[in-house]
């Protein structure tokens, strides 16, 4: 139900060089390198990044070869760990892998003779989310602290800044006005910066390379009413995996809807189109972006639920939360008939067994409309028109 009255909301992003996104873009890397050479690889590969060391670990059952040190090191480069200054070099950071075949007890759930009879991966509910709140059907607060996440990247990579560093956070708190954001109330900035740099030299580059460029034409926010906060503690030097430990896993509610709507509690990086963790959240947000976009809700969620080793849903749910005029019955009904949602039928439809997923690692898996990322595509909108009746 939408909340009434005047109200604050509050989602936050991070970037790249984050340890927890160093470690998820590891495990999706892993995953594309094998999904490349052999589609139906079976991966989940789990990551941990600290000072001056890799460790990956999981089980993979697949045809392919994956060289993980290289892997793993090319990554780290690309982010831009690649001199002793950043912290963690790629070059010189040890690699340890502990990877086993998948366990021969969840094959046979998932593996079956006819490919449509393939079972869930694991049991679970997975959540999917869209709203009208910006153009992508995203809620507002995690869709901008995304872009400032991004463009704190973009700043460092491309030189326009040079003081910046991998590691970076940022926050941004909406008010709300009867369940519609009118304007940004605060703004959180923290980026690792060089050791050389002064806060006032942090501050000046982060107001005007990265804030005013991305949140003036978004017309939520008035710098003279919006509190900004950069690098409160005064200093970010240490920063990425020599700071703070890093799991694969570990920042899902930034890479969903920044805590809009529900979460069923499962990761996405490094796990293959067959675990219904990430495949049945790709097609929840898939679903519920086009009831929006069909124009049959305002807001959409849906909840999916699966029992490990059968392939139909054990429960679908999908909800207008209130805002719309069609029964949730209704839209549920409507779902069911022009979708399938057995796991093989999911990855046909959004055509998941493809290297995809690194590129998915970072600033949010949904409302980035990427040509790969089959899962924001609106294209059931009139047939779930048509199904719904209206």
């Amino acid at each position: 139900m939408q909340t009434r009255g005047k109200y604050f909301f509050t989602s936050e992003s991070v970037t790249e060089g984050h340890p927890d996104k160093v470690a998820d873009q590891i495990s999706d890397a892993v995953l594309d390198t094998l999904l490349a050479q052999d589609p139906d690889a079976h991966v989940a590969c789990e990551a941990l990044v600290t000072t001056g060391m890799a460790v990956i670990a999981g089980e993979i059952s697949t045809t392919g070869y994956a060289d993980f040190p290289t892997v793993v090191r090319e990554t780290i480069r690309q982010i831009g760990y690649n001199s002793s200054e950043m912290g963690f070099d790629s070059q010189t950071c040890a690699v340890i892998s502990s990877v086993d075949r998948q366990s021969p007890d969840i094959a046979q759930g998932v593996s079956r003779e006819k490919p449509e009879d393939q079972g869930a991966g694991d049991q679970g509910m997975m959540f999917g989310f869209a709203c009208g709140e910006t153009k992508t059907l995203m809620p507002a607060p995690i869709y901008w602290a995304h872009q400032l996440s991004q463009r704190l990247a973009h700043v460092r990579k491309e030189g326009i800044v040079d003081i910046f560093r991998p590691d970076g956070k940022t926050q941004v708190s909406f008010e709300y006005q009867d369940g519609k954001p009118v304007r940004i109330n605060n703004v959180v900035v923290s980026t690792q910066h060089a050791a050389t740099a002064s806060q006032d030299d942090v501050a000046q580059a982060v107001k005007q390379h990265v804030l005013r460029p991305v949140l003036e034409p978004s017309g939520y926010f008035d710098e003279k009413d919006c509190e900004i906060f950069i690098n409160t503690t005064g200093r970010f030097v240490v920063g990425g995996p020599m700071g703070d430990c890093g799991l694969t896993g570990r920042k899902i509610i930034q890479d969903t809807y920044g805590g809009s709507g529900h979460h069923g509690g499962g990761a996405f990086s490094g796990k293959d189109p067959s675990k219904v963790d990430r495949s049945g959240a790709y097609m929840g947000r898939y679903i519920a972006k086009n009831v929006v976009a069909a124009g049959l809700a305002p807001a959409c969620e849906v909840q999916i639920a699966y029992c490990i080793g059968v392939a139909q849903p054990v429960s679908v749910l999908v909800s207008s939360q209130g805002t719309g005029e069609i029964p949730d019955e209704d839209l549920t009904r409507a779902v069911r008939e022009v979708i399938d949602l057995r796991p093989y039928f999911i990855s046909k439809r959004l055509n998941l067994k493809r290297p995809i997923y690194k590129k998915s690692s970072c600033y949010g898996h949904f409302g980035r409309e990427l040509p790969e990322f089959t899962w924001e595509a609106t294209d059931v909108a009139a047939d779930l028109r048509t199904a719904a009746k209206v």
